[in-house]
């Protein structure tokens, strides 16, 4: 069984976009790069939703992008490893191999996705993990904070929502701190 695992960057104002909708701001260091790396290799799944997908699909879908550097080129063989499941009402295909469509968010069906996996599964893209993170099925928080205000835009976790967590790690890397955190039960 592995757990579900909300990772993303975000702003220290709590922001995973801009107002413009852009996060070229949260572009990673190589040093960064790589951490995230070792923090993606145990990822067996990754849920998004289609802007999410939209996003990440470049890693298996432009070849110079991913061959930018050893780092980048590690990345892409690891995300395309996994298998993806991308939930939208309005996405008609996929361009990616492993990758399947959900119409629904339906968190019984979450709920066996996690408990049959062999591997950790992530949930990336700040609306479908704030459905996940409403309906208590994220086990783990991990929150990498680039040291950035920007003023607004789409927040890391749905506004009057209450969870508690526990820390049970940081690190940091470069100008970057990686906050990992546990779901209260």
């Amino acid at each position: 069984m592995g757990q579900l695992i909300y990772s993303s960057i975000a702003s220290l104002d709590g922001y995973t976009a801009d107002r413009d909708g852009r996060f070229d701001w949260a572009a990673p260091s190589e040093a960064v790069h790589a951490y995230v790396n070792e923090l993606e290799r145990p990822i067996g799944t990754y849920l998004y939703g289609r802007r999410m997908y939209e996003t990440m699909r470049v890693w298996e879908t432009d070849a110079d992008f991913a061959a930018g550097s050893p780092i980048t080129a590690d990345y892409a063989r690891i995300w395309q490893a996994a298998e993806k499941v991308v939930y939208s009402t309005t996405l008609a295909t996929v361009e990616t191999e492993r990758t399947r469509i959900e119409r629904t968010f339906d968190p019984d069906a979450v709920r066996a996705i996690v408990t049959a996996a062999a591997a950790d599964v992530s949930i990336g893209g700040p609306h479908l993990a704030a459905a996940a993170l409403t309906a208590g099925l994220v086990d783990e928080v991990q929150l990498l904070l680039v040291p950035v205000v920007v003023g607004g835009g789409t927040p890391f976790s749905p506004p009057g929502l209450r969870r508690d967590f526990t820390l049970v790690g940081t690190e940091r890397v470069d100008d970057v701190v990686h906050l990992r955190y546990r779901l209260v039960h």
